[in-house]
């Protein structure tokens, strides 16, 4: 194969999706092997003078080009996966796993970091010169760089190992995922489930070539059934699949993810020790802003004591309605997210359905980038480019005429893309030569896909919660583009803390409760109008709807996370399963069936980069509430250049540094003090 034609080696410009096939990945990646392994035995070499232009910025380039080509690869194993694409991104993960292991554990580029820090032109770097400097010789070391070599062999074996486990562990979820199938063929069997519910089970059925109506474990698809269907028989079979995919009690023990999980968490441990560590959550947490495991236990315990009382009342309240009103004398797990809904509905007299008809997909995006546009000042176009589906679409934000980054928004579910919602960066800022490169985002969601009716196909209706997701997202997003660091270790959301890397993203998410913004990003499906104040109100009434049964569950998915990898001994007779039933028995008030493996597709910690960190969700929030409380306080104030300001500050402060500095530094210089939790308690009427 020609390389000069090989789309993952043009850097020109944007990925060429359109141009992309499977065969492309292996000539790329060994073609960018061999270029950055050159790389790196020339800066080996002796230098006089160590300096940024001659040591680092080469390798760099050389590795961001690296990056960039197995990030689309990546990528597209998430979003397109296909038996010739996986078959490539597993014959290569090895391969790169090794390289960047290697490029860690480097004694001669690690010396190199060492002098440069060491020579007396270290403070007359840029301040984003210094941070990248100090981080990487933090993450030599946390890369095995001062080890023996004969430890530093098993380190690298670790690395690859650990690298195999997350694929293979993702890949089973996303096989379980879709061989799933349930199919009714008795319409009357899908009482009480919404119209859109029902015709996108239809169309699932249809293009399946299935009678009747098709169900799958995409989230889309399920769970519309467990919190509207009245069948508790066809609940129950959705919930039970859905909690016992990737594992012993699932359709195919092949996919069972029980032993990988216990082999990851000895590979943990092993690695911890190697580095001088007494567990790996005392590794994970050197680069973060929490300082120890014992201190993120201590903040996670107090938060569960303070909701615990406000949990217990809501799960009170919904067994006592579905016993009163619904007859069920016994409510099991399946039956939680339908009493909920019924009591939601009788409480505050709407439901999410009622909700749904208001948010289209075109109003939701438009109101979006328009308080986008207020906040920051910038404007978002659409743009084109080439994209890996039909469904995707490509953006520009400029400011002043200027491009600033760009992103593509991928909303639906489908077969071959994997679930849950997230944003990666296809490209980071940083100049290139005398030439700015500008920051690409992936922003990725699970949304239900638009319906066709009599051949037309209609906007996608979205949930406020898949609202809410959205706006998480592009905060995310906007984190990554409206950077203005060109260094590209530090830019965007690059060397942030994992533990405040969610404060923009949570914090976007509070906008999507603001009345002057929801007027400007709803309208009626059928009628056009915007959402009436009335549903506004109750919508209001109930956002805190229990609040506290969802933040006792985060705690102990968390508290699970940091014990599994901090007090845990994975070469004991515990499994991670009665980690998980502990945690319970101490800090939940719902305590699943006995069959629900939740952890056998705990993505995040097993496969997503949050293992001792999923905490980062609660501890960045305490951040993005009190962040956003300086916005109430300006609205309040009713001065229109409070407001202004407030946004402005939050660019400059938070989105335009990125990881250049400590992120309680940026917290500090936005807010004028230490982050406090009253804003997050309040934000979840968990104050009283």
């Amino acid at each position: 194969m020609n390389l000069a034609d090989n789309p993952l080696l043009d850097f020109s410009d944007l990925p060429r999706f359109d141009a992309f096939a499977p065969q492309h990945v292996t000539p790329a990646i060994d073609a960018l092997l061999a270029e950055c392994r050159d790389t790196v035995a020339r800066l080996e070499a002796p230098m006089e003078h160590v300096t940024w232009n001659a040591f680092i910025e080469p390798l760099e380039s050389a590795t961001e080009k690296l990056g960039r080509a197995w990030g689309i690869v990546g990528h597209l194993n998430a979003v397109m996966d296909s038996p010739d694409l996986r078959a490539a991104y597993n014959e290569n993960q090895p391969k790169v796993t090794e390289f960047w292991t290697s490029l860690a554990q480097n004694e001669a580029l690690f010396a190199k970091y060492q002098a440069l820090k060491a020579d007396a032109g270290f403070a007359l770097l840029s301040p984003a010169r210094r941070k990248i400097v100090e981080n990487a010789l933090r993450d030599f070391r946390l890369g095995g760089a001062d080890l023996p070599a004969e430890k530093k062999e098993r380190f690298a074996r670790i690395q690859e190992r650990q690298a195999e486990l997350s694929t293979k562990f993702s890949e089973n979820v996303l096989d379980a995922t879709n061989a799933f199938e349930l199919i009714v063929e008795n319409e009357a069997e899908l009482a009480g489930l919404p119209d859109d519910a029902r015709a996108a089970a239809r169309a699932s059925a249809e293009k399946a070539g299935k009678p009747g109506w098709r169900f799958t474990l995409h989230f889309p698809s399920f769970y519309p059934v467990l919190q509207y269907a009245d069948n508790r028989k066809l609940r129950e079979a959705l919930y039970r699949a859905n909690v016992t995919k990737a594992s012993e009690l699932g359709d195919k023990t092949e996919w069972d993810n029980t032993d990988i999980i216990a082999e990851m968490l000895r590979l943990r441990d092993e690695e911890a020790k190697l580095l001088g560590y007494g567990n790996f959550a005392e590794v994970s947490l050197v680069p973060k802003m929490a300082e120890t495991p014992q201190q993120v236990i201590a903040f996670l315990e107090d938060l569960a004591r303070r909701a615990r009382p406000h949990a217990e009342k809501d799960l009170a309240e919904v067994r006592e309605f579905a016993k009163t009103t619904l007859g069920l004398e016994q409510l099991e797990a399946w039956d939680i997210p339908y009493a909920s809904e019924k009591l939601r509905q009788q409480r505050y007299a709407f439901s999410e359905q009622e909700v749904k008809q208001y948010f289209p997909e075109s109003k939701v995006v438009g109101g979006l980038f328009s308080l986008v546009n207020r906040l920051f000042g910038v404007h978002i176009l659409p743009d084109a480019g080439p994209v890996w589906h039909p469904d995707v679409k490509f953006f520009r934000i400029e400011r002043e005429g200027q491009l600033v980054g760009q992103f593509y928004l991928d909303l639906y579910a489908r077969t071959g893309k994997r679930g849950g919602a997230w944003m990666d960066d296809a490209r980071g800022r940083r100049i290139a030569g005398e030439r700015l490169q500008t920051p690409v985002a992936y922003l990725t969601c699970n949304f239900t896909e638009p319906a066709v009716v009599n051949g037309q196909r209609r906007d996608a209706l979205f949930t406020h919660d898949e609202v809410n997701t959205l706006f998480h997202e592009f905060g995310h997003g906007l984190h990554h583009m409206l950077t203005q660091v060109d260094e590209l270790g530090v830019a965007g959301i690059s060397g942030v803390e994992w533990d405040a890397v969610e404060l923009p993203s949570q914090f976007m998410e509070n906008f999507c409760w603001q009345w002057d913004v929801l007027q400007g990003m709803t309208a009626h499906t059928e009628t056009g109008e915007p959402l009436p104040r009335a549903l506004y109100d109750k919508m209001i009434a109930a956002k805190n709807f229990q609040s506290g049964l969802q933040t006792l569950r985060q705690v102990e998915f968390a508290l699970f996370d940091m014990h599994l990898h901090f007090d845990h001994d994975p070469l004991g007779s515990r499994s991670a399963q009665e980690v998980l039933d502990e945690v319970r028995r101490q800090f939940a008030v719902v305590v699943p069936p006995p069959f629900n493996r939740f952890q056998n597709s705990f993505g995040h910690i097993f496969a997503g980069g949050y293992a001792a960190g999923y905490y980062s969700y609660k501890w960045a929030e305490v951040l993005s509430a009190d962040a956003y409380s300086a916005f109430e306080e300006a609205a309040e104030s009713g001065d229109a250049e409070k407001l202004a300001d407030a946004g402005l500050r939050f660019l400059s402060e938070i989105l335009s540094v990125g990881g250049s500095r400590p992120a309680l530094e940026s917290f500090r210089a936005f807010r004028g003090r230490d982050p406090e939790i009253d804003a997050l308690l309040r934000h979840n009427g968990m104050t009283a």
